[in-house]
């Protein structure tokens, strides 16, 4: 079952550990489709930075984005 990232506590949980972290984001019809994946390498209050498979880095808005990990 996924488990949901809401506080820092969180982030800082899933940084530390080296967990992948998916990036949800509301489509069109409502429904949340991945925009993204990757380790979270850097948050804050406002916005979190994911580092991908590829090394590349993408930022999320903390406020349209839902962040989620599957416990193992």
């Amino acid at each position: 079952m996924p488990q949901t990232l809401v506080k820092n506590v969180d982030f800082f949980v899933a940084a530390l550990s080296q967990t992948f972290v998916s990036a949800l984001q509301l489509d069109p019809d409502g429904m949340y489709s991945q925009v993204g994946i990757g380790i979270v390498e850097k948050f804050a209050e406002d916005y979190v930075r994911l580092k991908r498979f590829d090394g590349s880095i993408s930022h999320y808005d903390r406020e349209i984005t839902k962040f989620q990990h599957n416990k193992a």
